[in-house]
């Protein structure tokens, strides 16, 4: 009997469970095969003692539509960077991937799924490079891989914006405010520029554009007339003023290597204040209301196809290699081209020309 090991690391993202289940179903059509997933990421191979479980098709019935993951998840530490206490209460980190390796082969383990980002796969890599049979699925509601046409959990991740957008128009419109809705997507816009188009927003902030607040204060000016209309403004949480910084800092948790976004928004209604806004200001902020829930039927479907073609990639032994969605194929591309180049939003996109043809200013 040979064994897969399912893996899904990074923050979590609706439509994990269906790739989960796409993999376990496709693996039982080949009776030589078992699937097992592994708690945490790469946590439960590493940990002592070992946290792996059986996904069987019983296990992974009904789980297409829920959100989180059954196997639970992390974006702290890493087979690369293992977090250990030092004697003097400090922290330091470890590289424990040959152990691991030697871990997995120990088990009987013929091949890895690793389900995740842009950091996931960079990890991908590193162990293919160390011998590990890997394959990557993309997952991200950034939408910031560049090597696929579209990564599952986005379009979720766009619909809970959208909503957001919605509700906060009847509001807006009903006290004359200008309302900021805050979204997530770190260095690439890709979420807070489809929640503006689909939400009808005045004005959409993002990370790739730097914008002059004298600029979004003059677009809002022009949706109100004697004090009375509202303006809706959708800012990426990776956004920045010209000449200015984003709103992220690094944080103590021990083994998070990535800085917390958070507070452009509220940043933005100080810089409207300071530049002469009269108008009443609100902001929100989504933040993990956008990771979690239900997925809708975009990203079950295009997590299916996923996890199918993750599990024919093992078949034929197509190591070294994520999914990728090439419309309207679902194929595979080498690890090394999806971590090579960060998906961001050009100005010469589809969606960016018809943003701004309908209107919407972007702060330049």
């Amino acid at each position: 009997m040979k064994r897969v090991l399912v893996i899904t690391g990074g923050g979590d993202c609706p439509g994990l469970n269906a790739v989960i289940r796409a993999i376990v179903k496709r693996a039982s059509q080949e009776k030589a095969w078992e699937v097992v997933g592994s708690i945490q990421a790469f946590n439960g191979i590493l940990w002592e003692p070992t946290e792996i479980k059986v996904l069987d098709e019983e296990s992974v019935a009904g789980i297409h539509y829920r959100g989180g993951t059954i196997l639970e998840t992390t974006n702290k530490g890493g087979p690369f960077e293992w977090p250990v206490q030092n004697p003097d209460g400090s922290w330091t980190s470890v590289d424990r991937s040959d152990e691991m390796i030697r871990k997995i082969n120990y088990l009987g383990i013929n091949a890895v799924i690793n389900i995740g980002g842009d950091g996931s796969q960079q990890i991908s890599q590193k162990l293919y490079e160390k011998g590990l049979n890997v394959i990557g699925v993309p997952k991200t509601i950034d939408n910031d891989l560049s090597a696929t046409d579209a990564t599952f959990g986005f379009q979720t991740a766009v619909q809970v914006a959208t909503e957001a957008v919605d509700k906060l128009v009847t509001t807006a419109a009903s006290h004359n405010r200008i309302l900021i809705l805050e979204v997530m997507g770190r260095d690439a816009g890709w979420i807070g520029l489809h929640a503006a188009v689909a939400g009808g927003a005045d004005i959409c902030l993002l990370p790739e554009i730097p914008y002059d607040v004298d600029k979004v204060l003059e677009k809002v000016e022009e949706r109100f007339t004697k004090d009375r209309g509202f303006a809706i403004i959708v800012i990426a949480e990776g956004a920045k003023p010209k000449g200015g910084t984003t709103s992220q800092k690094e944080t103590d948790e021990v083994g998070y290597a990535n800085k917390k976004y958070g507070g452009v928004a509220s940043a933005l209604k100080e810089q409207l204040k300071e530049a002469g806004c009269p108008h009443d200001i609100r902001e929100t902020v989504l933040g993990h209301l956008q990771r979690g829930g239900i997925p809708v039927a975009y990203d079950r479907v295009l997590a299916t196809q996923y996890g199918s073609k993750a599990f024919e990639m093992v078949l034929s032994e197509e190591y070294g290699h994520m999914v990728s969605y090439r419309h309207p194929d679902i194929i595979s591309v080498p690890l090394k081209e999806a971590i090579s180049q960060y998906n961001t939003v050009e100005e010469s996109n589809y969606l960016m020309k018809s943003a701004r043809g309908i209107g919407i200013s972007f702060g330049d």
